[in-house]
């Protein structure tokens, strides 16, 4: 066993020879990214030996770390093995949830409608001529039928009533009484719903009585470091030795992380929350329950299930009301899951109305249409660019990303988030500097740079010094180390270009087989909808601007938050929401894009940068 120690957060902790940094990291609760799951593709685990481990860098190290890093003692936590102390040095954590924890709603206008019901009851003494046992005088009082009750809620009970007077409060879930308690407690009805997502999870506490979110936390899903997508966390899950339960407890010890902070926000006592509803992709919905995922991976991508299910909170670990119900919405297919009920839910699409498309960028895209009567459904393999993964300098929308970029009086100008100091580019910046470099003539259409050495004069001066040669192609300096953070210069690359060019078209190619399925064209398009937090801070000029959407005016194009935590809300504080999201995967027609010829077509014509029609 060897000690060591992260700084600055002076964490020590004692591992086995020959285990890396990045698992001792997570072991000892710091976040390190690791898109790549440990394979070294991605270059993003990045720490700094302090002292104790020393060795020639890898192949990976040298191709994702300058030489200054290097002799700086930079090294990629999934390459290092520990062979003996060592004290390593872990980037501080910035925030990357504030902008998922304020895009909440869905439950403005809801009339509350719980499934848990509070009942006091003030019961008689029992005497030598009413000898009637303690659980049928509680059942006779609250008048609700036959309910059932589990043993272990009346292992108190009878001291209960006793020193309290004979009153008591029953919580009462369906046929089952799942709580007793002392005196009258039916002012405190509280749930939590749970937006399930690949790289983010975030939390809403709802006061059921009154159908309002009283608090919001987030945390980043620590499945991350067995990878950024669902194929490797399925893989994890199918190959490893327990890998089901580490990507299970990763998932649920998050969710209660977050249970605890909306408890430190609002005080609200943990046995007084008695409901969790969550919404998730089917992978993530697998995932929570302990469900083994393995044959959602080839085709033909088979869930083990699609309906809703529900669970004690005990049962898979959820720190509230032992007894309390968690609930995880139903699936559409194998990679189109609840958080897209969710967003369904939340937009009216199931109720009659225009043509109009949904859809969910984040770590995986889903789309949505309603025309013609039909509501259907796709799920494109957009990966992971849109949160940063895959991408050079690439990160989540925390402090110091570069959100904006502009194209302004020749020159390109930059926003960062909270205007720190610029140390990587989130996914709204990579949309903004592809269309901001394509406007400047530095990008062509066909995604590559601009070479000056062929077209010199067509470059102006005050970017020759930002366009050059890197690994792989051209790139493009967008911050020089000088003014980042990092110290160390901040580009987008070629395969920045490339992976951006991938995924966009991949949306736009699910997007055209939707409204071909339905039988429009794009000028009969009414609305689209951009769900997610990328979708609520992306620039539709942007997103117009290299082909992301097709050309439609930008005022059809609206932003609409969270719509899958919205609509995991929504269920959570109304019974006839709930009923409605467990019946839409009956009425969603689910098109399976790799079965389809034209996929391909319109996947290649929309790869270019430039405005389709």
């Amino acid at each position: 066993m060897f000690k060591v120690k992260f700084v600055p957060y002076n964490r020590v902790i004692d591992v086995t020879a020959g285990t890396n940094l990045l698992k001792a990291a997570d072991d000892a609760g710091l976040y390190v990214e690791g898109d790549c799951a440990g394979k070294g593709t991605c270059g993003k685990c990045r720490v700094k030996i302090i002292e104790g481990l020393s060795g020639n860098p890898t192949a990976s190290e040298i191709k994702h770390l300058t030489a200054s890093e290097l002799k700086a003692g930079w090294v990629l936590a999934c390459q290092r093995t520990i062979e003996q102390d060592c004290t390593v040095e872990v980037p501080m954590q910035k925030d990357a949830h504030s902008r998922k924890t304020s895009l909440t709603g869905g439950v403005e206008n809801l009339e509350a409608e719980p499934a848990v019901e509070k009942i006091c009851a003030k019961l008689s003494r029992p005497a030598v001529k009413d000898q009637t046992a303690d659980l049928e005088r509680l059942l006779k009082e609250i008048d609700r039928g036959d309910l059932y009750v589990k043993p272990r809620e009346l292992a108190h009970f009878p001291a209960m009533l006793r020193s309290n007077g004979y009153s008591v409060t029953a919580a009462v879930s369906g046929s089952r009484i799942i709580s007793i308690e002392p005196n009258d407690t039916t002012d405190q009805l509280y749930g939590v719903a749970f937006d399930i997502g690949t790289t983010t999870i975030v939390g809403s506490m709802l006061d059921l009585k009154s159908a309002t979110v009283i608090a919001v936390a987030a945390a980043t899903n620590p499945q991350n470091i067995y990878g950024a997508d669902v194929i490797s966390r399925i893989t994890h899950a199918s190959q490893a030795d327990n890998g089901l339960k580490q990507l299970q407890d990763k998932v649920i010890e998050a969710a209660n992380k977050i249970i605890h902070e909306l408890i430190k926000q609002t005080r609200v006592a943990r046995d007084r929350i008695y409901e969790v509803v969550a919404v998730g992709n089917t992978t993530m919905s697998h995932l929570f329950m302990g469900i083994d995922p393995t044959y959602l991976a080839p085709a033909p991508f088979i869930p083990v299930y699609k309906r809703a299910l529900e669970v004690e909170a005990a049962e898979i670990g959820i720190k509230i009301n032992p007894s309390g119900r968690v609930t995880f919405l139903p699936n559409i297919a194998g990679y189109v899951g609840s958080d897209t009920v969710g967003v369904i839910l939340a937009a009216d699409l199931d109720r009659p109305g225009d043509n109009c498309a949904a859809i969910d960028i984040g770590t995986n895209g889903e789309l949505v249409l309603r025309a013609n009567g039909r509501l259907l459904a796709c799920s494109t393999a957009a990966g992971p660019a849109f949160e940063g993964a895959q991408i050079r300098h690439g990160m989540r929308a925390a402090a110091g990303a570069i959100e904006a970029v502009n194209y302004i009086d020749g020159n390109i100008q930059l926003q960062m988030i909270d205007d720190a100091p610029a140390c990587g580019i989130c996914g709204s910046g990579l949309i903004d500097a592809a269309s901001a470099l394509l406007d400047a003539g530095l990008v062509e259409p066909s995604g590559r740079f601009a070479n000056p050495e062929q077209n010199p004069g067509s470059i102006p001066d005050h970017f020759k010094d930002r366009l050059r040669p890197g690994k792989g192609g051209y790139e493009y300096v967008l911050v020089f180390e000088k003014d980042s953070d990092t110290g160390e210069d901040i580009v987008l690359s070629q395969g920045d270009l490339r992976e951006l060019q991938l995924a966009k078209g991949a949306i736009y190619a699910g997007l055209m087989i939707l409204l071909k399925e339905a039988g429009i064209s794009i000028d009969q398009l009414d609305r689209v909808l951009l769900a997610g937090a990328f979708g609520n801070y992306v620039r539709k000029e942007s997103a117009l601007g290299i082909g992301l959407l097709p050309q439609i005016p930008a005022e059809k194009i609206v932003a609409i938050g969270n719509a899958a935590g919205d609509g995991s809300r929504m269920a959570l504080a109304s019974m006839t929401m709930r009923n409605r999201a467990l019946k839409l995967p009956g009425t969603v027609e689910h098109l399976e894009l790799s079965t389809r010829p034209d996929f391909q077509e319109f996947f290649v014509d929309a790869m270019p940068f430039r405005k389709i029609t």
